[in-house]
């Protein structure tokens, strides 16, 4: 489990440096929105492999549970240079904000339309890092 939590990992890294590099903070976001929509809508999507695995070891020191917060905590980091390229003040609560945002977006996934997905997603990234 941890070999393939690992392989996901990696691969989840070379999809997210391909899909934003270069851009802004806003196209970037909007970028994963759409990839995230996209993906989480394709046949045989039952959710994100890492909230999937969390949910099956539920002891903290599980090597199983150490590669889901690794993976995780990578992630918020992305989010975090997002927040601070758009400006935000508090980058580590709005990169804590839309990595919940990025969890129901990939747990509804499998439920909805990918466009609704995708764009659910990006209004409410816009909301958080373009505040009126």
């Amino acid at each position: 489990m941890v070999a393939y939590l690992e392989q996901q990992s990696d691969a989840e890294r070379a999809w997210l440096e391909s899909t934003v590099r270069g851009g802004d903070s806003i196209a970037r976001a909007r970028a994963i929105a759409a990839d995230i929509g996209s993906a989480s809508c394709t046949p045989g999507f039952r959710g994100c492999a890492f909230i999937n695995a969390a949910a099956e070891f539920a002891d903290p020191d599980d090597p199983v549970r150490i590669a889901v917060d690794a993976h995780r905590a990578w992630m918020v980091g992305v989010f975090a240079d997002i927040a601070a390229q758009a400006g935000v003040r508090d980058t580590g609560s709005v990169a804590n904000q839309l990595m919940i945002l990025r969890d129901g977006a990939m747990v509804n996934g499998y439920l909805g339309d990918p466009s609704v997905v995708a764009g659910s997603l990006e209004a409410a990234f816009m909301s958080i890092l373009t505040p009126a």
